[in-house]
């Protein structure tokens, strides 16, 4: 009963985390006032880099062995859920204002940007959809024998979510300069971490894989990387 309540709280923090990053992004990041920082933004690269290097450790295998030794492998993957919430809630409580404005686009084309971060977000819905919510959550554990999923938008590129998510935290008419770094720290991490991903893809369903690269050959943005 414990480790259920385990489980279920942290799919609960997982989602009040995307929540909290999300509104944070829209009304927090997009008011800060102020003059370019460049020491902000050096304390904001390292917090967040944090939060993403956590990502990268708990992957390998000695890390994971590790954790067994500490607790069920049930309650692995919902470990690693809970670290990396607080984690991001760390970064958006503890985030210091950059200042400066990237851009801002005013007239009809704001409604291209505001399509841009709307197709992102239904990008996003798509690949969740297309896998499994609730083991993205931690709530359920992956199975060995769980097959590769490659409907939906998994079709068009192999990490899908890393797309959606770089238009919708891309896209905004007003790109202010603390917008303007989260994104492009995040997105700087998603393309150095997706090649150690797809080796832990590889392990885990082997020549499936290899064939899904060869049919679907763009990584993240089609016809760039």
């Amino acid at each position: 009963m414990a480790a259920r309540a385990i489980v279920w709280l942290g799919g609960g923090l997982f989602v009040a985390a995307l929540a909290i990053c999300a509104s944070w992004y829209v009304f927090t990041l997009g008011h800060l006032p102020g003059d370019f920082s460049s020491a902000a933004l050096a304390f904001d690269t390292a917090l967040f880099t944090v939060f993403a290097l956590h990502h990268s450790v708990f992957a390998r295998e000695p890390v994971k062995r590790w954790l067994m030794s500490l607790v069920p492998e049930r309650l692995l993957k919902s470990v690693y859920v809970w670290v990396a919430s607080l984690l991001l809630m760390l970064v958006c409580a503890a985030w210091r204002p950059v200042g400066g404005d990237a851009f801002e686009i005013q007239g009809w084309p704001r409604f291209i940007h505001a399509a841009v971060q709307v197709a992102g977000l239904l990008m996003i819905a798509g690949a969740v959809r297309a896998i499994d919510a609730l083991e993205l959550a931690g709530i359920r554990a992956h199975s060995a024998t769980d097959s590769l999923q490659i409907a939906g938008p998994y079709r068009w590129v192999r990490h899908p979510l890393y797309l959606g998510w770089m238009m919708a935290t891309c896209g905004p008419a007003h790109l202010t300069g603390d917008r303007f770094v989260f994104a492009a720290i995040s997105a700087f991490y998603l393309v150095v971490a997706v090649p150690f991903e797809e080796r832990s893809l590889i392990d885990a369903f082997g020549a499936q894989y290899l064939r899904y690269q060869q049919h679907v050959r763009w990584r993240i943005v089609p016809y760039v990387y």
